[in-house]
Parts: structure tokens; C-alpha cells; sequence
């Protein structure tokens, strides 16, 4: 888990890579994504992350960004800027008005950013090495795993 402020950006590079934030990796609001041919999975269900708005500032060129949100988060991409096939798919988007707003923001480039929630996102999160070793952790401490569930 990385030690920031709540005026602090989160940083994630993917250039041909994947990038993977998952369970309670965050305290900061703004997560700066620059990725090219690569994979991003950014888990925003932590409750280690203030209720208020989250913004993420995108760079994506051919690559594939997905977000793990809370069942009532609302995924405003409306400042989003979109070259050649691009798309933002949030299949099961309910929109609550108490729920977390998270504001996309920058420029998508032959990219798609993909919402998952409920039990996809929790599916999303165990499909993944961070959540074995996660899971090996905690059955040596004694705990429950905290990648599938952040709110334990």
C-alpha cells in the first residue's frame, strides 16, 4: 500500500505492460493513467478513499483501462476525449446520488475503459497473482483476503 495525501496524484505507466492497483493501494483522489498497448486494473473500492469525487486523468493509446467500482458509483466520462474506436462500457451503471463520483478525464486513443461492479469486479480481483498471494498472506496471518473485498 503506497503512504499519500489526499492532494497527492497516483501515478500508473503501462507502455506494453499491465498495471495492476488492487485492493487498499490508495489514499489519493486523482490517479494520473498513461498507458500504450498495455492493460490497467484500477480498484476504487476501498473505503480508504474519501467518499468525495475521484478523478482519473487518461492517456490511452490501444490500450484497455479497468476500473473496479463500488455498486452505487456514478462514472462520469464526459470530459473525455475520444480519437478512432473508442468506447467507455459500463453495462450495469446505476446512477445514485449518494453513491462515489468518479470523473474521467484526458484522451482515449483507439482505447476502451471498461466499469466493472458487484460480483464482476470481485471476480475481476481474484482472477489475478496479487489476489494468491494475497490470499496465501492471510491464511498464514490468519485473516481474511482484502483484494476481493476492500471493505473488510
Amino acid at each position: 500500500m503506497t503512504s499519500t495525501t489526499l492532494t497527492e496524484t497516483e501515478k500508473i505507466r503501462a507502455h506494453g505492460t499491465v498495471a495492476r492497483r488492487l485492493g487498499h493501494w490508495t489514499s489519493a483522489r486523482q490517479v494520473d493513467v498513461r498507458a500504450s498497448r498495455g492493460a490497467v486494473l484500477i480498484d476504487l473500492r476501498s473505503p480508504q478513499i474519501p467518499a468525495s469525487e475521484i478523478r482519473i486523468d487518461l492517456d490511452a493509446d490501444h490500450a484497455v483501462v479497468r476500473l473496479l467500482v463500488p455498486e452505487d458509483a456514478i462514472v462520469d466520462a464526459g470530459e473525455l476525449r475520444r480519437i478512432g474506436r473508442c468506447r467507455v462500457k459500463d453495462w450495469t451503471g446505476a446512477l445514485s446520488p449518494e453513491g462515489r463520483r468518479i470523473v474521467l478525464a484526458g484522451e482515449l486513443r483507439s482505447a476502451e475503459v471498461r466499469v466493472y461492479r458487484g460480483g464482476v469486479a470481485i471476480i475481476a480481483a481474484m482472477c489475478s497473482r496479487e489476489y494468491i498471494a494475497d490470499a496465501l498472506q492471510a491464511r498464514r496471518e490468519g485473516r481474511y483476503p482484502t483484494i476481493d473485498d476492500p471493505s473488510r
